[in-house]
């Protein structure tokens, strides 16, 4: 592949899970990647740290996934979700239902562990890495496109940096796709998430768990080392005063007033900073623009309950890859738009079905009465919560359980179930 007359091919703003794919798959082919992140890792990320089965097949391609089991990852089984009205709708990946992922669990891991190892196989890949700084702009050329970023340095020195390709992979407040433009906040909760580790909390299993409130709800998952993920979600008006100076007192709290999960935080003890993340429900108009492309929560984050984050981010670096590719073939800028324009439509393509499921499943959420009536029906059918916990496994297509017949079941099947048949006719 031919340099252009820019400093390198591709610069990927973000080192996290999507940075690091993209610049993966992208060097491995031969491109001068630079990578910028304005962290220096290992660092804390507030993230619910749940890898799905299928994740592992990309972490294996990229030669991370011995990495991960080596540093202590955690193994889930499944999930377990509680309703408002106690109900528990419990699944497990490797079910009966025909469909099989990668790897029969899914994991969990920090992500303080997990973007050293992905950051550290696209720098084996060719990628150039730069941390502690920060990308303030992009650069545009004459007709109006893309063609690099002004970098910040540590000590606040600023320089350009030109490419053929800035792929903007820096998160929900993405600064690319606020410089050009795309940025927007999707119709939805506007939900904020306090996160922390704690060490001993109480009857912790081999599955993830997600426990729904009528104002909000928590999640609990092992991610190795006797640490468990402990995120309390709620709605952002629900919050009230400042909170910014003792975030884990109001996580303690809200777990402490729900009778059914306060034993659980009882004789639990705090091991990292709680940090709070949000408002979620964001998304790019569109994931491209001329000589830039968006991935990972960059371009679309709506909510955390479905835990699609980071193999989200993991296969959206994989799919955008072969387009990124033929964008910097392109001799014309209209066939390199014609790449970029292709791969957003791939993205919805593959994401499409997902999303109607995290909208669904956000209106459940937000509607206990929908939640109660759907988890007894998951709760009595065992097969339909395998197949359900499968599509948030993202090994089943979503495809599956937005058929008619699986949502009037879920929604009507225990009423229509309860129904008593009519009486014969007296002759």
């Amino acid at each position: 592949m031919t340099l252009s007359r820019r400093d390198i091919d591709v610069l990927v703003v973000g080192a996290g899970p999507a940075g690091s794919s993209a610049a993966w798959h992208l060097a491995r082919e031969g491109a001068h990647v630079m990578v910028l992140d304005r962290a220096k890792f290992p660092r804390e990320k507030p993230c619910a740290e749940y890898l799905s089965p299928e994740a592992s097949r990309i972490l294996s391609a990229m030669g991370a996934l011995e990495a991960c089991e080596a540093a202590g990852a955690a193994h889930l089984a499944g999930m377990v979700i509680r309703a408002p009205n106690g109900a528990r709708i419990r699944g497990e990946f490797a079910a009966a239902h025909g469909f099989r992922a990668f790897r029969d669990r899914g994991l969990a891991l920090r992500r303080p562990v997990l973007d050293s190892i992905l950051l550290e196989r696209a720098r084996a890949a060719g990628a150039e890495v730069r941390e502690g700084e920060q990308v303030i702009s992009v650069l545009r050329d004459t007709r109006g496109a893309v063609c690099g970023a002004r970098v910040r340095g540590a000590e606040g020195e600023e320089r350009d940096i030109r490419a053929r390709l800035v792929i903007g992979a820096d998160g929900l407040r993405s600064t690319i796709a606020r410089r050009i433009g795309v940025a927007r906040h999707a119709l939805g909760p506007r939900r904020l998430a306090f996160i922390g580790h704690y060490r001993d909390v109480s009857e912790m299993t081999d599955y993830g768990e997600m426990h729904v409130d009528r104002e909000g709800y928590a999640g609990f998952a092992d991610v190795g080392h006797g640490l468990t993920n402990v995120a309390v979600v709620v709605p952002r008006a629900s919050v009230r005063g400042n909170v910014a100076g003792n975030p884990s007192a109001f996580l303690e709290r809200w777990i402490a007033a729900r009778p059914h999960l306060a034993p659980r935080l009882a004789t639990a003890t705090l091991h990292t900073t709680v940090r709070v993340t949000g408002p979620f429900a964001s998304h790019a108009s569109r994931a491209w623009d001329h000589g830039v492309a968006l991935v990972g929560d960059a371009a679309d984050f709506f909510d955390p309950f479905t835990g699609e984050g980071i193999y989200a981010a993991l296969r959206g670096g994989e799919l955008l890859a072969p387009y990124a590719l033929e964008e910097l073939a392109a001799d014309r800028p209209r066939d390199a738009d014609a790449a970029l324009h292709a791969y957003d439509r791939a993205r919805r393509r593959a994401f499409r079905g997902k999303w109607a499921i995290e909208r669904l499943v956000a209106l459940a959420v937000g509607a206990p009465a929908l939640l109660d009536r759907a988890a007894s029906t998951l709760e009595a059918s065992p097969a339909m919560a395998n197949l359900f916990v499968g599509v948030a496994g993202d090994f089943v297509p979503a495809r599956e359980v937005l058929r008619p017949g699986y949502l009037a079941k879920l929604i009507f099947g225990n009423i229509l179930g309860s129904r008593k048949p009519p009486l014969p006719l007296s002759p």
